[in-house]
């Protein structure tokens, strides 16, 4: 079997726990993996022990429905000790899909560890336009999403927290894409986004950091009014979708 490389530059937690599943993995398919690849917080400095989970990528010459069904016991103990359950694709689907999700694929290249075979995600070209049209997607749907999950929680303050926390997390990475799209290389750390975004787009972060705070369970936002958090938050959001559609 051939070895795992880069190791060394993962946090010491992170290298702990995946190298013993790694080997695992890879004894289920021989030759029939390309690479992989740690992406998000594992592979840099924002990676938490209690709160992180770390996300791979798998990328084969060829994949079928048999390649899940053989890696299921593997991967079910990965997600007991906080191993997500990796993303699996070939790499001819990846260079089909830059158009689609440049998003998602910018942000592996940008921030990701080969720990085994080719460094296929380092090589990939984003086309900006495609940027673009994603992230404006992506907010206005989320906008879609919040709205609507308001009207099936709205009497509920925890149920708000939720939302306002989940959609939060899950707008990081537009955010960090919409610096790259004013010229800006993104930082890594959360705060440093907040900071730019807010300046770059003339957003309130003082309210963008009281969720982050609430992510990190360092200041609960239940103990507040949520729903004028939720109601801030909303409308910040439209603002910068409508700024994004006249980039």
């Amino acid at each position: 079997m051939r070895e795992l490389i880069n190791l060394e530059k993962l946090p010491p937690a992170v290298a702990a726990k995946v190298e013993p599943y790694l080997k695992e993995l890879l004894s289920l398919y021989e030759d029939e993996i390309m690479s992989v690849v740690i992406y998000g917080s594992a592979a840099g400095n924002d990676f938490s022990v209690k709160s992180s989970d770390v996300n791979l990528l798998v990328i084969f010459r060829k994949m079928d429905f048999s390649f899940f069904k053989k890696a299921l016991k593997v991967i079910n103990k990965g997600i007991r000790r906080k191993i997500s359950a990796p993303l699996f694709l070939t790499d001819e689907y990846i260079l089909a899909s830059l158009d689609v999700f440049p998003a998602e694929f910018l942000e592996i290249k940008e921030n990701h560890i080969t720990v085994f075979g080719e460094d296929i995600m380092g090589s990939i070209d984003i086309n900006e336009s495609n940027l673009r049209l994603e992230c404006e997607q992506q907010l206005k749907g989320k906008l879609i999403r919040i709205r609507q999950a308001y009207l099936e929680v709205g009497f509920k303050a925890k149920g708000m927290e939720a939302l306002l926390k989940e959609s939060f997390k899950s707008l990081l990475p537009v955010f960090r894409n919409l610096l790259r799209l004013k010229g800006i290389k993104p930082p890594v750390a959360k705060e440093e986004i907040i900071v730019e975004l807010c300046e770059e787009f003339s957003l309130n972060s003082d309210l963008f950091f009281t969720i982050l705070k609430d992510v990190r369970n360092d200041e609960r936002i239940a103990g507040r009014d949520v729903e004028d958090v939720l109601k801030d938050y909303l409308n910040q959001i439209e603002k910068l979708a409508n700024i994004v559609d006249k980039i």
